[in-house]
């Protein structure tokens, strides 16, 4: 009769298979809880490394207050007069990646050219052509403020400003990733993503062109410690499919920030006082020093 249930003081056959299967369920449970899982509500709109402007403000007298009020209003005024500048500069450049045309037609050349430059810079053996499925070139500009200067000497100012970026710009996209074991493109993985600037702060570095560069440039530089919010949204697989992967998104914006950290220096050459050989020349001594 005690033969007959499924738990007895005796080990059994049957209960080694019971016992088997719950200890199976609670691992698939822990795997899937924390793996694939995640507990927070919005795992995709920051990332938890990223540096913010945290500027120490001193407390200050009321005469000094009201030095500063109109020191404020005086350098609003002319901060406005630059963002404007500014504006129409991006505007400019959103037109011309348009070939100046409205609507679709504009649309769809913005789209094209930047599918182009995305299968130009990809890396061809992980990643399948990429399908650029629209494009949103935003309708604001950065926004400068807070503009002091920076080091000094005798011959040269550095310029600081604050600038703070919000728009609507966004890129959505479809690629495979390859995989080449173990023979080339043995499989691929289908990936959908949508990326969208939420916000970008930063302090920006003007130099002015010394009198003896050659040629004479105005240095435009980003520091490393610079604020980057971007907004993901993705699809992974073929059948079954992933839906917002965190660190994918973590991967996305590390990549984002290091070219933008990497690239972070423009010059402009002063016009009328250089030449197609003097910067080539010039160009190859910045690769050759890089690469040093």
């Amino acid at each position: 009769m005690g033969a007959n249930y499924i738990f007895s003081i005796q080990p059994t056959f049957t209960q080694g298979l019971v016992l088997g299967q719950l200890s199976v369920l609670v691992l698939l449970v822990l795997i899937l809880k924390y793996l694939f899982l995640d507990s927070t509500q919005n795992p995709f709109e920051t990332s938890s490394y990223q540096p913010r402007l945290d500027r120490n403000i001193p407390q200050k007298s009321s005469s000094q207050t009201n030095d500063d009020v109109n020191q404020l209003d005086k350098s609003t005024e002319t901060a406005e007069w630059f963002n404007s500048l500014v504006h129409q500069v991006v505007d400019i450049y959103r037109s011309k990646l348009r070939d100046d045309l409205p609507g679709i037609a504009g649309d769809e050349i913005a789209r094209k050219r930047v599918e182009d430059y995305a299968n130009k810079i990809r890396p061809p053996g992980f990643i399948d052509y990429i399908k650029i499925h629209s494009v949103d070139l935003g309708i604001k500009a950065p926004r400068l403020s807070n503009a002091h200067l920076g080091q000094q000497d005798k011959l040269l100012s550095e310029i600081e400003f604050d600038v703070e970026y919000t728009d609507t710009l966004s890129l959505s996209l479809s690629t495979s990733y390859l995989f080449n074991y173990p023979i080339s493109s043995f499989a691929r993985l289908p990936v959908s993503l949508t990326i969208s600037l939420s916000k970008f702060q930063s302090s920006i570095l003007v130099t002015p062109p010394r009198t003896a560069s050659v040629p004479p440039t105005f240095t435009i530089s980003i520091p490393p410690a610079f604020t980057l919010d971007l907004s993901t949204t993705s699809l992974m697989g073929s059948r079954a499919k992933l839906a917002n992967v965190p660190k994918l998104h973590e991967l996305i914006q590390h990549h984002v920030r290091r070219i933008l950290a990497s690239r972070g220096t423009w010059k402009v050459v002063l016009p009328g006082l250089s030449n197609i050989k003097i910067l080539q020349d010039e160009l190859r001594k910045e690769i050759k020093e890089k690469s040093s």
